[in-house]
């Protein structure tokens, strides 16, 4: 996967058309990933690279009002701008603003493509319990599928709460454990009391099945998009 560096628009000879060049062969690879129906970890990447913009846009004027210097180099991760002594109006800084702004279209752009993939696979997944859920249904097991395949993924779920910035989110984690064959004598009931004679750790787990009525990627797309709605759907 062809990646842009954090500071990529600040690095370097700062010079518009090669920014952009750099941005376009990068942006390319990330759409013929997009085409495939490979969502991740390019769509994250791509969003990642946009905020990082934004957040140097808008915190610059702030930086300069304070430090008036040079742009020297840039930890954008923390937003930390290291200047030597400058005028405001700087050709480097306007130079900057130029790639910036263009960046920001651009990578706006491909972010609403993948946006588009990813609603659509949403709308293709469905989520249903598989018998009786415990009340505690923070740890347990998703069958992932397909409507057209026998092929069951089984995992092993976590939930977790973590507080940022005094806001709560819930993460989780998930472990492979293997692949059964659906059939009519191995139905997902079938399964999820296989599951609790093997895995004794968890007498009674919360299982969901979680099936897609159309093939995507597993590890690029399907999986990543069902913890997502398995998350808002335990929540």
């Amino acid at each position: 996967m062809k990646t842009l560096s954090q500071t990529w628009f600040a690095e370097g000879y700062i010079d518009f058309e090669l920014k952009k060049y750099t941005l376009l062969a990068y942006l390319q690879e990330v759409n013929r990933n997009f085409n495939e129906n490979r969502l991740y970890p390019q769509l994250a990447d791509v969003i990642f690279h946009y905020h990082n913009l934004v957040r140097f846009r808008e915190n610059k004027k702030f930086l300069q009002e304070q430090f008036p210097k040079k742009l020297s180099g840039v930890q954008i991760e923390n937003l930390q701008l290291l200047y030597e002594q400058m005028i405001e109006d700087d050709e480097l800084m306007e130079e900057l603003e130029n790639i910036i702004g263009y960046a920001e279209g651009q990578i706006k752009g491909t972010i609403q493509n993948g946006s588009q993939i990813y609603e659509f696979v949403e709308e293709k997944i469905q989520i249903e319990p598989v018998g009786l859920i415990p009340l505690d249904n923070k740890e347990g097991y998703f069958f992932l599928s397909t409507g057209s395949g026998k092929s069951t993924q089984i995992y092993y779920y976590r939930l977790s709460i973590f507080e940022k910035h005094d806001e709560q989110y819930r993460a989780i984690k998930t472990t492979y454990i293997t692949e059964w064959q659906r059939s009519i004598s191995n139905s997902f009931e079938n399964m999820k009391v296989t599951l609790i004679k093997e895995k004794k750790e968890l007498p009674n787990p919360a299982v969901y099945n979680i099936e897609a009525a159309l093939s995507f990627p597993l590890e690029e797309t399907l999986l990543p998009i069902a913890k997502r709605c398995l998350v808002r759907y335990i929540s």
